[in-house]
């Protein structure tokens, strides 16, 4: 089917990248172009362009949910929905978007996923305003809280999936950040702290300064340190200190006590 024109609206680069390859590869003559994944950016571009016939759409962006953008956008097209979080890919489905994909994407998934845009071409379907109006109810409501389980990793030639179980700690030097893995290997992040602060599990992680963000079953020992701080020992050993402030003594012992 040609003419066909698409955006991916998704807030991490490798999965941005690996969507367009698929499609690409699936459908060839698809005009497709991939957009900033945060709200801002992709509203002004709405603003600014035709909108196209599908979206692919990841519902966490990088500023906040999709519904804020579905709400100031206000697209014509028909929405893809990509997701990490099965809740939300429920909700996605029951309101009448055309379907949705759980990350990492299966190109199988995928292609059927496009196989049923292209069979709903020429029905008639809800107006507009409504069909938004669906979409913005269902993702505004709350749901509980669900946390990063994997990470996409890009390498020279494929892609590969980290799994969080397998990370003892992130660190962050010069605003890279780094996931290390209980068996010493090393690997590039391309989110922050603060942002995998929001989505790691509390329980499991904790944010012991600017610089480091340690999993629980990484602690090999806790020894006092200068100033009413701590120092924390952690396997694979770290390249630097690790220092609660005492500050962070008081919820930093909560934490190991829960």
């Amino acid at each position: 089917m040609n003419n066909v024109s698409a955006v991916i609206i998704e807030d991490e680069i490798p999965a941005a990248r690996l969507l367009h390859s698929m499609v690409k590869r699936l459908r060839p003559d698809w005009q497709l172009t991939i957009l900033p994944g945060n709200i801002e950016e992709a509203v002004k571009w709405f603003d600014e362009h035709s909108h196209p016939d599908v979206i692919f759409l990841d519902i966490q962006l990088s500023d906040g949910n999709s519904f804020d953008f579905v709400a100031e956008a206000k697209p014509s097209s028909t929405i893809i929905f990509t997701t990490a979080y099965d809740e939300y890919a429920i909700r996605a489905f029951s309101v009448n978007s055309i379907d949705y994909i759980l990350k990492p994407v299966d190109e199988e998934r995928l292609k059927e996923a496009i196989g049923k845009y292209e069979a709903s071409l020429g029905r008639t379907s809800m107006p507009v305003k409504e069909y938004l109006d669906n979409i913005i109810e269902s993702l505004s409501k709350p749901i509980d809280k669900r946390y990063r389980t994997r990470f996409l990793i890009s390498g020279t030639d494929k892609f590969t999936t980290l799994q969080v179980s397998d990370i003892a700690y992130f660190y962050s030097e010069n605003r890279i950040t780094t996931a290390v893995c209980y068996n010493g290997k090393e690997q590039f992040i391309d989110l922050s702290l603060d942002k995998l602060s929001e989505q790691l599990d509390s329980d499991k992680f904790f944010r012991a300064n600017r610089q480091f963000i340690i999993g629980i079953d990484s602690i090999k020992k806790i020894e006092p340190y200068f100033n009413n701080k701590v120092v924390v020992l952690v396997t694979p050993v770290s390249k630097e200190k690790i220092l609660v402030s005492r500050e962070k003594i008081t919820s930093f012992k909560m934490w190991l006590n829960y």
